[in-house]
C-alpha cells in the first residue's frame, strides 16, 4: 500500500492508493413500522377527541404533502419528523397546541416517553415570543449531534442547551429561529432562497442548493451564526445567519466536456455540484448529483472539500437521488429507483458518452416520477460505491409483495434515509401511491392503506442485525473557505458558464472509433442548444462495448414554462462487445412533453432499449 500526504491549509490530508475491497455480502435486515400519532379522517376543528387519542396529545391526517420523517437522534432511539396535525380542538383546549405543522419525536426501541405516548411535540406551544417569525419551510429535519438542536426546514430548534429527547425540554424552554442567507452587498432585504438545506457532521456548516431564475440551480456551504439582534435584513427577529458562504463551482477547474478545436474530451476529475445532497459520515466529503458520466444516468458523486478529488458513488442506469452516509463512514444508503426499470428504455445501454445529455438531462431527472409518485427504494451499498456487479442491498428486500407488506412496491421511498449513530439502524420513509398517480384512466388501480387509519405514509426502521455499534468516525475539521469553490459574499454575482459554441465536433473513444458530433444552438437562446446530433462509428472507451449508429435530440422550451422539456428524439444505435443491445425509436421518431415540477409522461412514439434480449419499454402516458 502506498501512503500520500499532502499537507493543505494546515490539516493533513492522507491520499491511499489501496485497491477498493471486493463488494460485501449480503447481510441480515430486520424491517419494522415505527409508531406516529392516530389518524383522524377530518380536519375540522374538534375531530381530534378523546376517544380517538385518549392522551390528548394531536391526530394527524390521513393524506400529508408536508409529512417528512427525518433522522436520528444520538441515542439512536428516536427520529425527528415532520408532522401535520389536524382536527385539534380550539383555544384554550390544552390540545389545542397540536394543530398545524409541528416537529415531533419518534421512539424507535418500542418505549414511551413520561406520558405514556410513542412521540413528543418539540415545536407545539412554544411560546410566540420565543418563535419570531419563522420561516414557513419545514422540510428535512435533521438532529444536531449535539442532541440539543435540531434542522427544521429554514429553522433551527434548540432548548436551552437540553437535550430534546429529555423531559426537561418543555416548550418554555425551546426556541426556534429562523435561517437567513444574507445576498445583498449591504444585507438588506429578505435574504437567499435556499432549498434542501443539509447539515454537514460538526453541527456548525450547512449545505444547500438554489434555483435560479432561468431554471438553473447552484450549490452552496456557509457557515451557520447565530444573529440574537440583527439590524438589517428580513427577518428582524433572532435568527441564524448563513455566513462565509461558499458558492461550489471551481472557476479555474476543467469542465466535464470541453472542446480543443473541433475534438472533444470528458474529463471525469471535473467537479460539477448539480444538486447537494449532504456530507459522507465524517464531513470530508460533499455529496451531490453531478454532471452525468453515461447517457441518462443520473447518479451520486462526492467532492472531497479540500483536494477537489471527486468519485462516483452510483452507476447503475437507474436513477439515484436521495442519500445518507453512515456515521462510521463506512456505507451510504440512497433512495434509487433500481429494480424498477423505470429509467432502462432510456438509460439501460451502458457505456454510452452523454452527449445527448447537453439537452436531455432535465427529462431523464423527471420521468423517474409520476406526479407525486416515487419509485425509490432504499438501497444499503459500502462507501466504495457501485463497481463491477455490486449495485448494492436492497433494504427492504424481504417480504411477500402483498398490500402493505415490507417490499410493496406500491409503497416507494422518499427523502431522506438516516443511520443510528452508531450504524446499526436505518430509517425510511415512503409513500403510498395516490390519485392521481393511480385510479381513473391511470391502469394502475389506487391501492388500499393498511396503515393505521388509512394513512398514505409510514416511518420504517431497518436493524442491521449482525452488525455491532461502531463509533463515529473523528469529523472532518473542514475550513470556512473551500480551497476549489468560489468565494460568494453578500452582493456577489453568479458566474456565467459559456460552454462549447455550437459546431461540429469529433468525439474519439479512449479504446476505439469515434463519434461525430453536431451542437446546434437553441434558435430562442433560452437554452445553449436546441440539437444534439450525434453518429458513432465503432466506438469504444473500454473495448467491451462497441457503439455504432446515429442518435439525435432536439429540445424546445418557452420563456413562460422554464420547466416544461418538449423533446424530439430520433435513435438507431447498436452496441456489440460482451453486450448485444439496441436502443430504438420508433419510425417517426419518439416525442416527450414532461414538466419537471409536474413529472407527467406524455410522449408520442417510442424509445426502447433491448439488452441481451431483454426489451425495456417507455412507461405509458400518464403512468
Amino acid at each position: 500500500m502506498q501512503i500520500f500526504v499532502f499537507i493543505f491549509l494546515g490539516w493533513t490530508v492522507l491520499a491511499s492508493t489501496t485497491s477498493v475491497p471486493p463488494p460485501p455480502s449480503p447481510e441480515s435486515i430486520h424491517i419494522s413500522t415505527l409508531p406516529l400519532p392516530p389518524v383522524v379522517n377530518s380536519s375540522n376543528v374538534g375531530a381530534c377527541t378523546l376517544t380517538i387519542n385518549p392522551h390528548g396529545t394531536g391526530c394527524i391526517g390521513q393524506v400529508s404533502d408536508e409529512f417528512q420523517a427525518g433522522d436520528f437522534t444520538p441515542d439512536g432511539n428516536h427520529i425527528v419528523v415532520n408532522v401535520v396535525f389536524v382536527g385539534a380542538p380550539a383555544s384554550p383546549d390544552p390540545a389545542g397546541i397540536y394543530t398545524g405543522e409541528q416537529l415531533i419525536l419518534v421512539k424507535t426501541d418500542n418505549s414511551t416517553f413520561s406520558n405514556g405516548d410513542s412521540w413528543k411535540c418539540l415545536s407545539c406551544g412554544v411560546p410566540a415570543e420565543n418563535a419570531v417569525l419563522l420561516d414557513l419551510k419545514k422540510d428535512y429535519p435533521h438532529s444536531f449531534r449535539s442532541g440539543t438542536k435540531a434542522l427544521w426546514g429554514h429553522n433551527i430548534l434548540e432548548c436551552g442547551g437540553e437535550l430534546l429527547i429529555s423531559d426537561k425540554c418543555t416548550p418554555n424552554k425551546t426556541h426556534i429561529y429562523p435561517i437567513h442567507w444574507p445576498i445583498t452587498a449591504d444585507g438588506s432585504g429578505a435574504g437567499g432562497s435556499p432549498r434542501e438545506m443539509r447539515l454537514h457532521p460538526d453541527d456548525v456548516h450547512m449545505g444547500w442548493s438554489s434555483f435560479t431564475t432561468t431554471g438553473g440551480q447552484f450549490c452552496y456551504f456557509g457557515r451557520l451564526s447565530f444573529n440574537a439582534a440583527p439590524t438589517i435584513g428580513e427577518p428582524l427577529a433572532p435568527r441564524y445567519d448563513l455566513i462565509n458562504v461558499n458558492l461550489l463551482v471551481q472557476l479555474n477547474g476543467v469542465a466535464p466536456l470541453t472542446a480543443n478545436g473541433t475534438e472533444l474530451q470528458f474529463h471525469p476529475e471535473a467537479i460539477s455540484v448539480g444538486e447537494l445532497r449532504g456530507f459522507s459520515g465524517r464531513g470530508d466529503e460533499i455529496i451531490y448529483i453531478g454532471s452525468t458520466r453515461e447517457a441518462n444516468n443520473i447518479d451520486l458523486f462526492a467532492v472531497h472539500v479540500l483536494t477537489g478529488v471527486v468519485r462516483r458513488l452510483t452507476s447503475h442506469p437507474e436513477y439515484a437521488d436521495p442519500i445518507a452516509f453512515s456515521a462510521d463512514n463506512d456505507w451510504f444508503v440512497t433512495m434509487d429507483t433500481r429494480g424498477s426499470d423505470r429509467q432502462m428504455w432510456m438509460s439501460g445501454m451502458r457505456q454510452v458518452p452523454p452527449l445527448i445529455d447537453l439537452i436531455t438531462v432535465t427529462a431523464a431527472s423527471s420521468t423517474r416520477n409520476n406526479y407525486g409518485r416515487r419509485f425509490f427504494q432504499p438501497i444499503l451499498i459500502d462507501r466504495y460505491g457501485d463497481r463491477d456487479d455490486y449495485y448494492g442491498q436492497r433494504i427492504n428486500a424481504a417480504g411477500d409483495v402483498t398490500n402493505g407488506s415490507v417490499n410493496d412496491p406500491n409503497w416507494n421511498g422518499r427523502a431522506d434515509p438516516a443511520f443510528s449513530l452508531d450504524s446499526t439502524k436505518i430509517t425510511f420513509w415512503q409513500a403510498l401511491v395516490i390519485s392521481p398517480a393511480c385510479g381513473g384512466i391511470n391502469p394502475l388501480a389506487c391501492p388500499v392503506s393498511t396503515a393505521q387509519g388509512g394513512r398514505t405514509y409510514r416511518v420504517m426502521l431497518a436493524n442491521l442485525t449482525s452488525r455491532p455499534p461502531k463509533s463515529p468516525a473523528p469529523v472532518f475539521p473542514v475550513p470556512d473557505a473551500i480551497p476549489w469553490a468560489t468565494p460568494f459574499p453578500p452582493g456577489a454575482s453568479l458566474p456565467s458558464t459559456p460552454g462549447i459554441p455550437a459546431g461540429n465536433y469529433t468525439l474519439r473513444g479512449r479504446a476505439s472509433g469515434v463519434a461525430e458530433v453536431q451542437l446546434v444552438a437553441d434558435p430562442l437562446g433560452l437554452a445553449k442548444y436546441g440539437t444534439v446530433a450525434i453518429n458513432y462509428t465503432n466506438f469504444s472507451d473500454d473495448s467491451n462495448h462497441v457503439l455504432n449508429g446515429y442518435e439525435q435530440v432536439t429540445t424546445i422550451l418557452t420563456t413562460s414554462q422554464p420547466w416544461l422539456n418538449k423533446l424530439d428524439w430520433y435513435s438507431d444505435l447498436v452496441q456489440t462487445g460482451i453486450v448485444q443491445a439496441t436502443k430504438k425509436t420508433s419510425v417517426n421518431g419518439f416525442h416527450l412533453m414532461i414538466d419537471a415540477a409536474l413529472n407527467v409522461f406524455n410522449a408520442n412514439g417510442t424509445l426502447t432499449t433491448t439488452i441481451n434480449g431483454v426489451v425495456y419499454s417507455q412507461p405509458a402516458n400518464g403512468t
